[in-house]
């Protein structure tokens, strides 16, 4: 999923550089979405996937 976000992110930036302001913006929009969504997932299986083996 963090792929996915940073590869919207180069679109974007790719849209940007050329001038193409309604696809850089939906593809920044989606880059936030994916890695916001991404952070998450990350955190929960970080506090709720870790087993204590004794």
């Amino acid at each position: 999923m963090l792929h996915y976000s940073l590869v919207f992110l180069v679109i974007a930036l790719i849209a940007a550089f050329l001038g193409f302001g309604g696809i850089a913006g939906a593809s920044a929009g989606i880059a936030k979405i994916l890695f916001f969504v991404f952070l998450i997932a990350w955190l929960v299986s970080f506090i709720f996937g870790r087993k204590n083996v004794v």
